[in-house]
């Protein structure tokens, strides 16, 4: 049974995913990061991930967009409550993409810390998450400030660190639990009850760095999205 609601939830991700990237293509991102991070939170926010984007991201097509100019720069007029949420799935999606690398990488190679494999898989997850997190607050940065490279990597660190680490502890408490409660106290990323249980995991860890990205947004360390 676990298989098989594995299956439906991954589908319903990859369909969420396809139909905002196809959506994008008409109604690009004023930052352009955004337009690989919405598809990447459709991936673990299945269905309702569409919802968000439609609610708090989709940008005017792109023949309007000349129009609407400057009016996506940092939230816009959303309430603040909006522009962290989108905040949080810019995170999300650095911290997202960087676990879809490391998690096969990890059991391919068997890859183990103090002899333990998912102690392994974490250190390896968090690796590629904190290296994918920083270049995603790095490139918007780049792109729209004066900044030269170190100013703008000494930003990117500032700015992504204390979410992402709230992202990643949010995801490792759920995959423990899934491991030693479903998985046979092990984690294999070749099996779709694997990527299932990190698909919840994503949300825990969305919602456990989304106080973090309000208390960095209160104190001007990032900007409401």
């Amino acid at each position: 049974m676990l298989v098989f609601w594995s299956w439906i939830f991954l589908l319903l991700g990859v369909a969420t995913c396809l139909i905002i990237a196809i959506d994008i293509r008409k109604r690009p991102q004023h930052m352009a990061v955004m337009n690989v991070t919405w598809p990447i939170t459709g991936l673990y926010m299945p269905v309702i991930g569409w919802w968000a984007y439609v609610a708090m991201g989709r940008a005017p097509p792109a023949n309007e967009q000349q129009a609407h100019h400057g009016q996506h720069h940092h939230g816009g007029g959303k309430p603040k409550w909006q522009g962290v949420f989108v905040s949080a799935t810019h995170c999300g999606g650095g911290c997202t993409l960087g676990d879809v690398v490391a998690a096969p990488l990890a059991s391919a190679t068997g890859f183990a810390l103090f002899g333990s494999e998912i102690a392994g898989h974490f250190v390896l997850a968090f690796i590629a998450a904190y290296a994918f997190g920083v270049l995603f607050q790095y490139l918007p940065i780049r792109a729209m400030s004066d900044s030269g490279p170190g100013e703008a990597l000494r930003d990117a660190i500032k700015a992504d660190t204390g979410s992402l680490v709230a992202f990643q502890l949010g995801m490792y408490l759920w995959m423990l639990i899934a491991a030693f409660g479903w998985m046979g106290g092990m984690l294999d990323a070749f099996t779709p009850r694997f990527w299932f249980m990190m698909q919840i995991a994503m949300l825990v860890g969305f919602a456990t760095s989304y106080p973090a990205n309000w208390l960095l947004v209160n104190r001007g360390i990032k900007h409401a999205m």
